[in-house]
């Protein structure tokens, strides 16, 4: 496939991919992300790596139980932030 005119370069795209993850860029940026991932193989394999461990992280981080007690800490200090 023949890239695109003017497309991210590689350490354009490279930069963006934490951000693309956590759906942080614009609407503009995630085309020119998914444009570059589109044509540059390296780059889908280096997203395709990222992306698995941030997956790998997120389940992780949702089989662990909070504390009673530090949940309960949380919970004040956000009815404590929403009064002020």
């Amino acid at each position: 496939m023949t890239p695109p005119l003017n497309p991210y370069t590689c350490s354009e795209a490279y930069r963006r991919i934490d951000d693309y993850l956590d759906r942080e860029l614009t609407i503009e940026e995630i085309g020119k992300v998914e444009e570059h991932l589109s044509f540059c193989e390296m780059c889908a394999k280096e997203f395709e790596f990222e992306a698995s461990v941030v997956s790998a992280i997120r389940m992780k981080l949702q089989s662990i139980a909070i504390p009673s007690a530090l949940m309960s800490r949380i919970s004040q200090a956000l009815t404590g932030a929403e009064t002020n």
